[in-house]
């Protein structure tokens, strides 16, 4: 296992980041297989876990903190996220400083542990002012209650803003950046990344195997349901829909690629993704041990030049190759009236 440090903390993290989306009634309903999947990680020379209090409300969180009770839990990188609605309530959402408050403690209790090393702020919210979200986490900073603060899918300018607005104010800063990004989601290379490389942002980057397309699972002739994900999103994940055929294509060329190369189609994906000078680690989501053990192996990979140009002829740089890659669709774009007068 390679160890990288973290944008500019001093802190050394493992190449490979353990995502735990999958653990729990989204994924693995099995706690005590969870666990192990876990640990087997862990094993492996992984010190970095995200987790989210969304992810299976709450229930993701209560198997991490299974997995790191007793001595573990002090070799761990331990990350989570808040954001999401947690309730009906109104106000159990959003990047408010009484949401964060709130948020924080349910997912320190959920996991078990009196500190985060890392917070981070899950999506931008349109109604609350950076100030306000940078201020209650720069509290929780000097509290001890979280080491240090970062942000998910948020576009190039406001991680920029974000920055100016922690020296303007003498706040903390966000010192991570949490994408999408894969080989067939490039979009945030034509400024995401460069922004984090110019603040020295640490980037932690989610789906590096596209949810599945570059896991070998959706490949030209495969019939019926191929992901547990088709239903609730066909349209990212229904291979069969027509917006989805230039992804398909390109999946098949990637595929041959690997093979050409000698690699699994798994391992050429976190290969590339961990090529960019910008990346810190990319977040890998297996839902088992098999499903680790297939990507563990990449952790030391490193493509040839050659392969990576290839790649580029396959998927552009810079081009997502559907809408839905993006992650994050900004109310300038879903909110209708942002455009009329």
């Amino acid at each position: 296992m390679q160890y990288r440090t973290l944008g500019d903390t001093g802190l050394s993290v493992s190449s490979l980041c353990l995502g735990t989306m999958m653990f729990g009634s989204w994924g693995n309903k099995d706690h005590d297989d969870s666990i192990r999947t876990i640990h087997h990680a862990l094993d492996a020379g992984i010190n970095f876990v995200d987790t989210a209090d969304l992810y299976a409300r709450g229930e993701a969180e209560e198997i991490v903190g299974k997995a790191l009770a007793g001595t573990r839990r002090d070799s761990v990188v331990l990350a989570s996220k808040f954001h999401n609605p947690m309730s009906d309530n109104v106000n159990d959402r959003g990047n408010s400083r009484r949401w964060i408050m709130r948020a924080v403690e349910g997912s320190l209790k959920r996991l078990g542990t009196d500190h985060l090393d890392l917070y981070q702020v899950h999506r931008p919210d349109p109604a609350t002012g950076i100030e306000e979200t940078l201020g209650a986490l720069t509290d929780l900073q000097r509290a001890g209650k979280i080491r240090y603060f970062g942000t998910s899918t948020f576009p190039a300018h406001q991680l920029v803003e974000a920055q100016w607005a922690s020296d303007r104010r003498g706040l903390g800063r966000f010192v991570t950046e949490q994408p999408p990004y894969s080989m067939l989601a490039r979009g945030i290379e034509a400024d995401v990344l460069p922004a984090a490389e110019a603040y020295r942002i640490g980037v932690l980057t989610w789906s590096p195997l596209g949810g599945g397309w570059l896991s070998g699972t959706f490949r030209k002739g495969a019939t019926g349901q191929v992901s547990s994900r088709t239903e609730l999103m066909p349209g990212i994940f229904d291979i069969d829909a027509p917006r989805n055929a230039d992804k398909l294509d390109a999946v098949e060329a990637l595929a041959l690629l690997a093979e050409e190369a000698g690699l699994s189609l798994i391992h050429l994906a976190l290969g590339f993704v961990l090529a960019h000078r910008a990346v810190t680690a990319p977040i890998i989501g297996p839902m088992n041990i098999e499903q680790l053990d297939s990507q563990l192996g990449a952790a030391d990979l490193v493509l040839d030049p050659d392969v990576l140009d290839r790649i580029d002829k396959i998927v552009p740089p810079g081009r997502n190759m559907t809408a839905g890659d993006a992650g994050y669709f900004p109310p300038a774009l879903t909110d209708a009236s942002l455009r009329r007068r």
